[in-house]
């Protein structure tokens, strides 16, 4: 037992707790939230970041302060310090991986020209509005003009949420119980688990699959049709290779068969490009005879997230005005970042893909020794990057790279401006291909404040 004033039975004073001494309990000296909200800083965070987000990190650094981890005293200061820089959870990273498109990255990263439109495109705008005659117009006809101007062998085009529901859109207008007749060398998984056969059989399609695994003909395609046929389906996989004996029977050889040749190119390139020899383009396949081809924007086009189909005129009309359509469509702040990097200068991706390996080898020598001379364990070397994505497998691009300590990178991935690379042969590599020249000196701060941490360690 104890008595009224916390001593023993007997006498005895009671153990004491944290905090006690002079000054008394330090927890009862914690700061009450709404004295805390009222503090001017705390105040513009709420303004900027939202009430939810700032009394959570209130919460926090008053725990802090009751487990006796920081003093009374310093719980604004650490509240401020818990705040995130944006009320989204997501958190900008630098991708130094060597993967251009890293989908776990968000893929293309949008250029200044598209972040400007996203922006301005975020308040009221004229979306679906003719301000010269006040009456309602196409949705996005911009996005859209920008998009036929870059691909003039498409009689139409139309804009979708992805390139998953682009090909959904075409399954469900073209071949409700119908046949859609598909080489098995192109029955690929997308990611995720997500594998084509079943994408296109939940449209009400059935698949009538043709050839083997590795030779697919047009005689093959050929002898498949028939009344029940919606369309020929050709897939580029392009996130694997099959090498060997193969033969895959070209789009122009399809064209002639008397149903329409749905092309997914997948990749976004809607032109040839010299860097990527072997990866289809949307103009190439129609002017082969594709009626509709589909594509991913924020891939190779370096756009954001979206789904492209470009082909015979009155097709795409009709699939613009299929019910699906709607539940599909795009907002307006994907058609303004379309519109920004179909019409604007070249994009991240771009860039990045035709890099000078000469001048990425000495942005790293130069990282290196300013780095050394901090006392970082670092050095350059040569590197191979690839592009990611879905897109141009077994493409190797010529690199160079920071090589760091392994234990570098779970204190990069975690630190205040997260980098995120690549392990290989036991060293971090943070590859520069993906890396714009303009985040160098952030990248060497990070690099720089993960070596002070690891040596307090």
């Amino acid at each position: 037992m104890t008595g009224p004033r916390g001593e023993a039975a007997g006498g005895a004073p009671r153990a004491g707790r944290p905090g006690d001494g002079p000054g008394g309990d330090a927890r009862r000296r914690v700061p009450r939230t709404d004295v805390l909200l009222r503090d001017p800083r705390l105040a513009a965070a709420v303004e900027r970041l939202g009430q939810a987000v700032v009394k959570a990190a209130v919460r926090e650094a008053q725990q802090r302060a009751r487990d006796g981890r920081v003093p009374p005293e310093r719980v604004p200061e650490t509240a401020l310090g818990l705040l995130p820089g944006t009320a989204s959870g997501l958190r900008p990273v630098i991708n130094a991986t060597g993967v251009l498109l890293h989908t776990n990255l968000g893929r293309a990263p949008l250029s200044d020209a598209a972040r400007q439109a996203v922006a301005e495109a975020a308040g009221p705008t004229d979306v679906e509005l003719d301000l010269t005659t006040g009456v309602r117009a196409r949705r996005g006809r911009s996005a859209l003009a920008a998009l036929r101007e870059r691909v003039p062998a498409a009689g139409d085009v139309h804009v979708v949420n992805n390139g998953a529901a682009a090909l959904v859109l075409a399954a469900t207008a073209l071949a409700a119980d119908k046949e859609i007749v598909v080489s098995r060398g192109e029955m690929v998984e997308i990611g995720d688990g997500f594998r084509l056969p079943d994408l296109l059989v939940s449209t009400g399609a059935r698949l009538r699959e043709v050839g083997t695994t590795n030779r697919t003909t047009a005689a093959d395609y050929a002898d498949a049709i028939g009344p029940g046929t919606g369309f020929v389906l050709k897939v580029h996989p392009s996130n694997f290779r099959i090498t060997g004996f193969t033969r895959s029977a070209e789009v122009g050889e399809l064209a002639g068969l008397g149903v329409p040749v749905v092309v997914d190119i997948g990749s976004g390139l809607l032109a040839p490009h010299p860097a990527l020899p072997e990866e289809p383009d949307a103009a190439t396949q129609l002017r082969a005879g594709a009626a509709l081809v589909t594509a991913s924007g924020d891939k190779l086009l370096g756009g954001p997230q979206c789904g492209l189909l470009l082909g015979d005129r009155d097709l795409v009309r009709a699939l613009a005005r299929h019910p699906l359509a709607r539940a599909l469509r795009v907002d307006k702040l994907t058609l303004a970042a379309l519109e920004a990097t179909l019409s604007g200068p070249p994009t991240p991706t771009a860039r990045a893909l035709t890099a000078d390996p000469a001048g990425l080898r000495a942005r790293a020598d130069r990282l290196a020794a300013d780095l050394g001379a901090h006392g970082v364990d670092v050095r350059a070397v040569d590197s191979i990057a690839t592009v990611g994505g879905g897109g141009a497998p077994g493409v190797e691009l010529p690199s160079a790279a920071l090589s760091l300590p392994e234990p570098y990178a779970a204190v990069l991935r975690t630190g205040r401006f997260p980098v995120v690379g690549r392990l290989e042969a036991g060293r971090l590599l943070l590859d520069l291909r993906a890396v714009p020249p303009a985040d160098d000196e952030r990248l060497a701060r990070a690099v720089r404040s993960a070596g002070t941490e690891g040596r307090r360690a």
